[in-house]
């Protein structure tokens, strides 16, 4: 699986909280979900280009 997040990135966000090493798997398993929903959502309306509306 390709990384698809950024961890320092994420660690910037949430600079006030510990972030224990598995969140960066489980989040990069969620962004995933989230962009082969979007796009099948633009696939469904023949599209080729995903749009903030498929989120």
């Amino acid at each position: 699986m390709t990384d698809l997040i950024v961890k320092a990135a994420v660690k910037e966000q949430l600079a006030d909280q510990n972030v224990s090493s598995d969140f960066y798997d489980a989040l990069d398993s969620e962004v995933a979900e989230l962009l082969a929903d979007a796009a099948r959502r633009a696939e469904a309306n023949d599209r080729k280009t995903v749009q903030a509306r498929d989120l």
